[in-house]
């Protein structure tokens, strides 16, 4: 590998636009970039466009009428905008979307081994990727046999991020994995995502409205507002700033405000250029 190469971020998202049924202007310029072996937190409001922009980088906004007008999203050095997104996740890319839309019908087991579909390997590999995931996930284990629709919200998310892994990704992007879910199941699934960072060297960008978990898990984190990254910087500083608490804690006593109306708010020019 040349040393270009190896200095590019292993995601970067580059002056992205993206419209709506040809009118909805969603995402106005927004860049981010996630390291190699990292984990990026992508924070906001409901409506701010973190899930438009995974799914954008996944390639899933196809199928929802969305268009990318401007930019680009190169993964591992290769632009991938223009690819399926099978194609997407046998390059190591898979997404775990907000809902965790498991197959209810099936049990967990089945509903994990539905992660392999892109991979061509034996039956004592897929063995093996089960086994791992069921390492990771005790619970799963302990499910393995129940119907994917009767388990909590909890179980679920921890089968759709299993389900993730079964494709062997080097990088997973995780839609709101907190979103109705008990905290102290939150705090589970966020030391599992760690773990597996950690130990495994997944990358992750992770959309998450629990500003205060995804913060502390982070390395780096994004604010989103209305379509446009508004402020990004190490998650210990971004946990630190005072805008972000009153943003996100309701702190301040005049009630939430807008980034825009705040003394050190400071916009990206990027988009600009």
């Amino acid at each position: 590998m040349t040393n270009d190469a190896a200095s590019q971020p292993y995601l970067s998202v580059n002056n992205i636009e993206v419209i709506y049924d040809h009118v909805i202007l969603v995402l106005k310029g927004v860049s981010l970039q996630v390291p190699k072996g990292k984990i990026v937190a992508l924070l906001g409001a409901n409506g701010a466009g973190k899930s438009t922009t995974l799914k954008t980088i996944s390639t899933l906004l196809r199928g929802e009428r969305g268009d990318v007008t401007k930019g680009e999203v190169r993964f591992q050095g290769e632009r991938v905008d223009q690819l399926t997104p099978n194609e997407l996740v046998k390059r190591g890319l898979s997404q775990v979307m907000e809902g965790r839309h498991c197959f209810g019908h099936l049990t967990i087991e089945e509903n994990l081994m539905t992660g392999a579909y892109t991979r061509s390997v034996s039956r004592a590999e897929l063995k093996d990727s089960l086994d791992a995931v069921y390492q990771y996930f005790p619970r799963l284990k302990e499910r393995r046999s129940s119907q994917a629709g009767y388990t909590s919200g909890g179980e679920q998310q921890m089968c759709a991020i299993g389900r993730a892994l079964m494709a062997k990704p080097s990088m997973i992007l995780l839609d709101e994995p907190s979103m109705g879910i008990a905290p102290q199941i939150v705090e589970e699934i966020f030391d599992i995502v760690k773990d597996l960072n950690r130990k495994e060297g997944v990358s992750f960008l992770l959309a998450e409205q629990n500003t205060t978990v995804a913060l502390r898990y982070a390395d780096f984190g994004y604010i989103l507002e209305n379509g446009r990254v508004v402020m990004e910087g190490e998650a210990s500083e971004l946990a630190n700033n005072e805008d972000v608490k009153e943003f996100y804690l309701g702190v301040s006593g005049a009630g939430r405000k807008s980034f825009r109306d705040m003394k050190f708010y400071r916009r990206r020019k990027r988009w600009l250029a």
